[in-house]
Order: structure tokens, then sequence, then C-alpha cells
């Protein structure tokens, strides 16, 4: 039987090529295996967008986070990009914000075209297609709307695992998980005790996006109705008044993102209660796309990070990065203090 955590600790990470990247609230380590064989390491703070404690606060949290995740995740793919392919692109070893926040915003761009204005079109056009045309006021439209939403992020997901590197790639996302439950279970953060841990785990960014698509369903199903009711149609025009209901989704992305934020971190937290599980189940379910079973040597990878990550100093944004290369994982483990947790 795969066992689950006994309590959850803000440390997360995501996959990256041949890597993973580990966080804490104040510090990012990446992990890299590099291409003759030995670990690369980089310790650093985790660049925030906001110092105010005001977003930090629960339901203005959800957004930022998701803002800085992006951010962050890209310097971490960047870096594990130049280390696995030898390149050292970047001689100083910093990452240019400027590049950060491009792809932030290409990202978003990319996200709300997919996920946002191709599954309203997709719903509309087919409603009018078959005769019978929906609009934004019926609660079936938006019901519809997270069902194509699902189906284009399950295609897309479908797309990418059919690639090799992606395959990897998932394979460390396996071993992220596993590691992330190993500490949080208490255990002894070693590559062969990770292999009885499940690949997933309810706090991945994966489940938080189907919470994402059934909070969109329930808010814009509450929003539209009485907007319709007092603006009825924008412009008269079709497309065009449906263009300006995409716009006005936009904003509503954000206390959408929050939500799901918070009922992730609920469900994280009690998991003991059989309705809570089964409200989590969907997003483990979908996480069989997205992971894959690691080899011992990806395990080596994620609890490098992991380690690097619990070594890191308390006010990690006022250190310098750090930047190691290990001929094994036995020597990060005795350069990050890992005994401590083994």
């Amino acid at each position: 039987m795969s066992r689950v955590e006994h309590k959850v600790l803000p440390y997360g990470g995501q996959a990256v090529i041949e890597g993973v990247m580990m966080r804490s609230e104040n510090a990012m380590a990446v992990a890299v295996r590099r291409p003759d064989g030995r670990l690369q390491v980089r310790l650093g703070p985790w660049r925030r967008i906001a110092r105010s404690r005001l977003w930090r606060r629960p339901f203005l949290r959800g957004g930022t986070v998701l803002i800085e995740s992006l951010m962050n995740g890209w310097a971490a793919l960047n870096f594990s990009a130049e280390v696995a392919s030898a390149e050292e692109k970047n001689e100083s070893g910093r990452q240019d914000a400027g590049g950060s926040w491009t792809v932030v915003v290409l990202s978003l761009f990319l996200a709300v075209g997919l996920f946002v204005a191709l599954p309203h079109f997709m719903v509309w056009l087919a409603s009018r297609a078959i005769g019978g045309e929906l609009t934004v006021k019926h609660f079936s439209f938006h019901l519809l709307t997270g069902l194509a939403k699902l189906a284009v992020f399950l295609g897309y997901l479908g797309l990418l695992s059919r690639l090799p590197d992606v395959k990897r790639l998932f394979a460390y996302h396996g071993a992220e998980h596993q590691s992330i439950h190993a500490l949080e279970a208490g255990e002894k953060l070693r590559p062969s005790g990770l292999e009885g841990f499940p690949t997933m785990h309810p706090r991945c960014g994966t489940a938080f996006i189907i919470l994402v698509i059934v909070v969109s369903i329930l808010v814009f199903s509450i929003v539209f109705p009485p907007l319709i009711r007092v603006v009825g149609s924008p412009t008269g025009r079709g497309w065009l008044d449906q263009v300006i209901f995409v716009l006005i989704k936009l904003p509503l992305l954000f206390p959408i993102a929050a939500l799901a934020f918070e009922i992730q971190k609920f469900t994280a937290r009690h998991l003991d209660s059989l309705w809570v599980r089964a409200l989590a189940l969907p997003g483990l379910w979908l996480q069989k796309l997205t992971t894959r079973q690691p080899d011992a040597a990806q395990r080596e990878v994620a609890l490098a990070a992991l380690l690097a990550v619990l070594a890191a100093p308390a006010a990690a944004d006022a250190q310098p990065a750090r930047d190691d290369i290990f001929e094994d994982f036995a020597a990060v483990r005795a350069a990050y203090g890992g005994d401590d947790h083994a």
C-alpha cells in the first residue's frame, strides 16, 4: 500500500529539464543531472513580486503565488536547460529578470488563449451550429465550457506526453512528489526510501488546474446572469459580444485562482476526511498523465534539491546565490547537512 504524508509543510517544487526545483517560503534550489553524471545544485532566494504581508493573506495569495511560480519556475527551467546541455549561456549565474517577466506574460497569454477564449468560442459556435444558441446567462454554457477546458487540457497533455523528453520530465515530476511525501511523513531522505511513496500529490499544480476549472464554472454562472440582465447584448453582434464576455472573464481569473488555491490548501490538510478525499481524487487521477515512476538517479536529483532548500537560511533573500557541482549524492548530503534528515 502506498504511504501518504502525515502533515503539510511549506515546501513544494516542479520538474525541470533533467532535474527538479524545490522551494520553501524564502528559498529555491534547482538540482540538475549534468551530461557527465555529476549533480549541479543552485541555491538562492525565492523571488517575490510583493513584499507586503497583505498579499500573503488568504484569498489574496493565490494570484500572487501563481505569478511568482511562473516567474521562478521559468528561471529554474532556463538554468536546467543550460546545465543539461552543458552550455553556460549566462556566465554570471544570474537570471535575466526581463526575460522571466516576458515568459510570464507570454505564458499568461497562451493560457488565456487555450483555456479561456478557445473553450468559450467552441461552446458558442457548437451551440449555434445545432440551432440552439447558448449564452453566458445559462449555467449549461459555463458547464460545457468547463468540460471543453478539460478536453483541451487533456489533449494538450496527451500530445506532450508522446515526446521522450517530456516522459523524462514527468518522471522527475514523480520524484519531486515522492521527496515531498517523504519529508512530510518524517521519513529518511534517501533515494531508496522514496520507492513506497506515490508519485501523485494533492498540492500538485495539475490538481490546481482541475480546481480552477470547477471554480470557474461556479463563478461565471453566478456573475454573468445578473450582468446580462443589466447590460443585455453589449453590441448586438454575436461574435463581438463573445469577445467582450471573454475580456470580462479575464479579471475574474484572479479571484478564481485565489479561491482554488484556498480549496487546495484545505484539501491537503484534511485528507483524513472521506468527502475531502473524494474532492481531491480527480486532481490525483489527472496526475497519472503528468507523472511517471522515477528511477534511483532521478530520485537522487529530487532529494539533492530538497536537501539544499532545507539547508537554506531563514533570510535566504539576504544571502548570495550558491552554485555547486557534486560528484555524487553522498557529497550533496554532506554539503547540505543531509544526515540531519536521515
